[in-house]
């Protein structure tokens, strides 16, 4: 009777601890104990949870009807109540019937589904044209035509929920779009075609968005195209579905649908935002100047992987110390940052997407912070050079 009752509180206990913090659904993104596809967005994507259902359900019943014959035919017809087997070698009628049936059943179900499949690969007419390159771990988005053309940013993980992630986050920590937040989303605006281009710049990447009824593999060398019309607003999540390195679970889509008064007025900051970050490679930065940028720079991409205090992990090579780093030859490092490099142990990707003050604004930081204290100073005219090579 102890036991059973020592038992009995330890189960509320648990029962009241998991109460203490509830999950719940994200709207645009995955719900709890979610076992239908994701609330539609998109005419496409209702089309293809009609399918989903439609093939789901006809399956279904071919299952049954097949099999309650055969138990039927089995049972009915046993030896053991007497039954012995027909003996014939053909029949025109069933071999004529089980041939139309099937055929019939496989138009029947091909014709709704090409109907969208054909419907899905139209990317013609697009309002607006957004550019989803694949980074090793993070989106690339280059909008390059339509309202917005010529803004251009990345997308990468809210840096405080991998930090949750490397510290095994509790699910009383846990918030509703965890590994789903990122910096910059992908804003477009509702009731508007919008194309997505895919490509990749290190290995192959996907981009989808579940409740928007897309996905589309990013290929290096290759450009795919997909589109969608959001026909409400909100926030729309997806993923990398192509398995694509270490961290290919910190590759979060964020897609924020505004309406046309809103997103003209992103588009606007956008482009006051680019502007004032349009920096002459020729300027002369000073070390403390430089350093302040390169922290925010190393914060948004190099954090994730080599760690806020620059000791690296796992294949990742540390920064604080590195011989690389603290090399008098500074064309060594930027090299690595532009170029990437590949090792037996694991592989750098190339940075050759940030902006050359961004890149020496990083190579300054990691060569004065930490215990690395050489002094030296990069300048952005000095990456331009290198990148030309």
């Amino acid at each position: 009777m102890k036991r059973l009752t020592t038992h009995a509180a330890w189960l509320a206990a648990a029962a009241f601890a998991g109460s203490a913090h509830a999950v719940n659904d994200l709207p645009g993104g995955p719900a709890v104990r979610q076992l239908n596809l994701h609330t539609a967005a998109t005419r496409i994507a209702a089309e293809q949870g009609w399918l989903h259902w439609f093939m789901l359900i006809t399956c279904l019943v071919i299952f049954i009807a097949v099999f309650s014959v055969m138990f039927y035919s089995i049972w009915k017809h046993r030896k053991s109540v007497g039954h012995k087997p027909a003996n014939f070698h053909e029949s025109v009628t069933v071999e004529v019937v089980w041939t139309i049936i099937p055929f019939l059943i496989v138009i029947g179900m091909a014709l709704p589904a090409t109907k969208v499949l054909v419907a899905s690969k139209d990317t013609s007419n697009a309002d607006i044209t957004i550019k989803a390159t694949g980074y090793q771990w993070k989106w690339g988005y280059d909008y390059l035509n339509g309202e917005g053309q010529g803004v251009s940013f990345l997308s990468t993980l809210d840096p405080t929920h991998r930090e949750m992630s490397n510290e095994g986050a509790s699910a009383a920590d846990i918030p509703d779009d965890y590994l789903l937040k990122v910096d910059n989303p992908l804003v477009v605006p509702v009731n508007k075609k919008v194309r997505i281009i895919t490509t990749a710049n290190d290995v192959i990447h996907s981009w989808g968005v579940p409740a928007l009824g897309v996905k589309q593999d990013a290929i290096p060398g290759f450009v795919r195209d997909t589109w969608f019309r959001a026909e409400k607003t909100g926030d729309f999540y997806g993923q990398c579905y192509e398995l694509c390195g270490k961290e290919h679970a910190y590759m979060p889509i964020h897609v924020k649908v505004l309406s046309a008064p809103d997103y003209t007025k992103w588009v606007g900051d956008q482009q006051k935002l680019m502007a004032a970050k349009l920096d002459d490679p020729n300027k002369v930065w000073t070390l403390p100047d430089i350093m302040a940028r390169g922290e925010k720079v190393y914060a948004a991409n190099c954090a994730a992987c080599h760690q806020a205090n620059g000791k690296g992990a796992g294949p990742v090579k540390p920064l604080d110390g590195s011989p690389v780093v603290l090399d008098a030859d500074k064309t060594k490092q930027i090299e690595v940052v532009l170029n990437g490099r590949t090792t037996p142990t694991g592989q750098m990707p190339s940075w050759k997407q940030l902006s050359d003050t961004d890149i020496a604004a990083v190579v300054s930081f990691t060569k004065n912070n930490w215990t690395n204290k050489t002094g030296q100073l990069v300048q952005p005219a000095e990456v331009l050079a290198q990148r030309g090579k």
